[in-house]
């Protein structure tokens, strides 16, 4: 249905006259049309392709450039992305800084990306760090936190919460969790946990105190699929069942409480799914597999309805208006 059309029923209805919706299609057809995020996706496409064009020239021509002078263009580079960032961003504040320069974002995360490629290059060609793997990875860390607050940025954020759960031997990717991480090892499980825990609790106060208050979102979903999912796995296959379902619950039940509060569906789709997801297994194996097998079609088909009438009336629960 275009303008057109929408006009002319407002015109049979006797809404609209016809000078008006002659008036209101001049202005649709001359009013400027946004090309925002056209134009964001392309600079994000040109960072990864001129990262990965750096690359391609460096591995072809390694042996002619030599060492010495690929790392003095990569650390040129950075700085001068880390310069830019600085001269043209805004004054340091604890509420959200919307720079009206967006190039600045992305030269920000240009810099990022080139201080990582200019640490594995050292690492890998000088071994600057020698066996020390987790001093390579908690430095540029820290430098990702520094500049996601100094410059506010949530790209910068995202890969300094990536870098921490590296440093501590995780992978913290929400379609990774399960594959990359060794959720065999209890060591590895309960800092899974322990580290998705604090990630959300670190965003329930940034928003409760203020402080950047717009970063709580990636700090409650990236640690909360951490700690939910390896909750779960904890549940399917380790001992002390019913803490990792204590703490299961609970997160379930704080995002479906945090999802009202924020008008969220994603984090209702988390507290619901994940929650769902730890009170049938619990049911199941609490009854045994024959009562389980006699109820699980009766289960399974009255949840079903309650996940279509769920997906009928979310707006209502989180308050959103029709």
């Amino acid at each position: 249905m275009n303008t057109q059309t929408i006009l002319n029923a407002l015109i049979g209805k006797e809404v609209l006259s016809d000078p008006q919706a002659s008036v209101i299609e001049s202005y649709e057809a001359a009013k400027p049309f946004s090309i925002h995020w056209e134009l964001r996706s392309i600079l994000y496409l040109g960072i990864i392709l001129f990262t990965s064009g750096i690359g391609i020239i460096i591995y072809e021509n390694i042996d002619t450039i030599g060492h010495q002078v690929i790392i003095a263009a990569i650390a040129a580079l950075t700085g001068a992305c880390f310069y830019y960032t600085a001269k043209h961003s805004l004054p340091y504040s604890h509420q959200e800084v919307k720079n009206p320069n967006k190039f600045v974002d992305h030269v920000l995360l240009l810099g990022c990306t080139l201080f990582l490629a200019l640490e594995g290059y050292l690492q890998f060609q000088y071994n600057v760090f020698g066996s020390r793997y987790g001093l390579a990875i908690i430095i540029p860390t820290i430098v990702f936190f520094l500049c996601a607050y100094r410059f506010d940025h949530r790209g910068a954020l995202s890969m300094a919460i990536t870098g921490l759960a590296s440093w501590l031997g995780l992978t913290i990717a929400p379609f990774s969790i399960l594959s990359e991480n060794d959720f065999t090892a209890e060591r590895i499980l309960v800092t899974a946990v322990a580290l998705g825990v604090v990630l959300v609790v670190i965003g329930w106060i940034s928003d409760q105190k203020e402080l950047k208050k717009h970063f709580s979102f990636t700090y409650m979903f990236m640690g909360g699929n951490l700690a939910s999912i390896a909750a779960i796995t904890g549940l399917f296959s380790h001992d002390f069942k019913i803490v990792y379902f204590v703490i299961g619950m609970a997160l379930s039940a704080f995002f479906v409480f945090r999802a009202r509060y924020a008008h969220s569906l994603i984090f209702l789709l988390m507290g619901v799914i994940y929650g769902y997801s730890i009170i049938t297994y619990s049911i199941f194996i609490t009854l045994g597999e024959d009562a389980a097998f006699a109820l699980g079609t009766f289960y399974f088909l009255f949840s079903s309805i309650g996940v279509i009438f769920f997906l009928l009336n979310f707006k209502k629960f989180l308050g959103i208006k029709k």
